[in-house]
């Protein structure tokens, strides 16, 4: 009810401990359409906002119990929202005016006349309007900045991370956590963020943090909005630390197709802390358009779990053709992202690389030869071999997701010298991603046993590899290749894991 008086009537405070002074000011502002309620002194006052909201208080400077400072300062805590104006005495001026200083809109002196008291609670109730407004403003900024950066991404922890930096900027919480779940995990805490504004010395009470799900749950089901402080925010909180006790807590649901997917929640610790309804509709409003973009990351990871599933089933039908090449486009795709890293290209690249590598021989299965007899081909059976880089660029064509790895697949024997094939190609011509398998490939295949021979040394191996740059490699990936190789053996060797001799 923070934006009330845009569509009922502005309510009004009055808290005063002279009964005339809050009849007069009552009677009189009922006349002006306010809604008006009154309180004797400040503890009476506070006690009357927890259950009620105000627009607008209105407060004598001197009374027993709790004064308008007092009082004052206790508002400025707990509804920072609520415009406030200070009635005082020609004795108290100054105090006053210091009241302004911390918070207060405006003062009246007594005796006052209504006209003034009217004008001033108007010029505050419009004040009151445009900060709304502004405030509102700045949220549809905020909205469509986390809405584009949500839209703009299909990597799940990518879209949970801007939430959460949603709900801990925008929202100014202390800390926002993401749960999510499914029917055969159940619901877990998926992600977590701490905000910089935070003291550091909480990381330890912070880890204790976390939601009693099934009330929360339960909560929206029958009830769908959460907003709470003081003690009831420990209804849904479990372990809650006995050094920093949470003091407001908000959580919005994330619905996909009315089903709750997972939950939104955003803690505040602060001593006083609330959050205000426009920070739980903005928050809300982030959760909606989260929950879309959850699913739209969700399914695109299950997609490209689809895709790896896909790409190692064929490189192990691959692999089972010959007995002494099984492993071998494991061996090739390790070699190739390690390479492609070393050549820094991004993440995404290098993924490409490491794919296109587990594919580089599917054409084997166009080729109508036994690979496992021993003994080398023969001129015409090598012809059919080279045939394979175009039977995998014939293979994977049609597969419309795979088109990525065409290069790699079907051009990974081209040489830098312009020797190889099935094109021609020379120099800068071949792709990247197939002079870096090309590399990796031939590495292999001489530390690999073979049909006609056997495993060849590494030391001997480095040696071809080193020799054949600028003919049958680039230099400049055989170069870091020997050197990325050399860096891999060491911390192999350094975890007891076995590398070739």
């Amino acid at each position: 009810m923070e934006d009330a008086f845009f569509d009922a009537a502005p309510r009004v405070l009055v808290v005063d401990d002279e009964k005339v002074i809050r009849e007069i000011l009552a009677d009189f502002l009922s006349l002006e359409g306010f809604e008006v309620r009154t309180a004797d002194d400040g503890q009476s006052a506070l006690k009357e906002l927890e259950g009620n909201a105000y627009d607008l208080v209105i407060s004598d400077l001197k009374m027993p119990n709790m004064g308008g400072l007092e009082l004052l300062n206790e508002l400025n805590k707990t509804h920072p929202g609520i415009v406030t104006i200070i009635m005082t005495g020609f004795g108290t001026v100054e105090t006053a005016i210091d009241a302004m200083r911390h918070g207060a809109y405006d003062y009246v002196m007594k005796p006052f006349r209504i006209e003034e008291v009217v004008h001033i609670i108007q010029r505050g109730l419009e004040k009151k309007r445009l900060t709304a407004e502004n405030l509102r403003l700045r949220e549809a900024v905020s909205l469509y900045k986390v809405s584009e950066a949500i839209a703009a991404s299909l990597s799940l922890d990518e879209v949970l991370a801007t939430v959460a930096a949603a709900a801990l900027d925008d929202v100014q919480a202390d800390l926002a956590l993401v749960y999510m779940g499914d029917e055969e995990t159940g619901m877990v805490e998926r992600f977590r963020q701490q905000s910089p504004r935070f003291i550091a010395d909480l990381q330890s009470d912070l880890g204790m943090l976390g939601c009693d799900l099934p009330t929360l749950a339960e909560h929206f089901v029958t009830e769908g909005v959460l907003n709470l402080s003081g003690a009831r925010v420990r209804r849904f909180l479990m372990h809650p630390s006995e050094r920093h006790v949470a003091q407001a807590m908000m959580a919005v649901p994330l619905r996909i197709r009315g089903k709750i997917m997972g939950f939104l929640v955003a803690v505040g610790f602060q001593r006083g802390r609330r959050f205000d309804e426009g920070q739980r509709k903005l928050l809300s409003a982030v959760g909606s358009r989260a929950a879309a973009a959850i699913e739209n990351a969700k399914l695109y990871e299950n997609l490209k779990a689809t895709f790896n599933q896909t790409i190692q089933g064929l490189a192990r039908a691959i692999d089972t053709m010959d007995r002494y090449t099984a492993g071998h486009s494991d061996r090739v795709a390790y070699y190739s992202r390690v390479l492609a890293t070393q050549l820094k290209l991004p993440p995404d690249q290098v993924e490409t690389v490491r794919q296109a590598a587990l594919m580089h021989d599917i054409g084997k299965i166009g080729c109508v030869l036994n690979l496992n007899r021993p003994g080398r081909l023969t001129p015409e059976e090598y012809e059919i071999f080279k045939k394979h880089p175009g039977y995998g660029r014939e293979i994977l064509e049609p597969i419309k997701f795979l088109h990525p790895l065409l290069p790699g697949v079907h051009l990974h024997h081209e040489r830098w010298d312009g020797k190889g094939y099935p094109l021609g190609l020379k120099g800068e011509e071949i792709p990247v991603i197939a002079r870096i398998i090309s590399v990796a490939d031939t590495y292999d295949a001489m530390t690999s046993d073979r049909s006609y021979r056997r495993a060849l040394p590494h030391d001997v191996a480095i040696n071809e590899v080193e020799r054949c740059g600028g003919s049958q490699f680039d230099p400049g990936v055989s170069a870091p290749f020997l050197h990325v190789i050399e860096l891999d053996r060491e911390e192999k060797t350094e975890r007891g894991e076995t590398v070739p001799e």
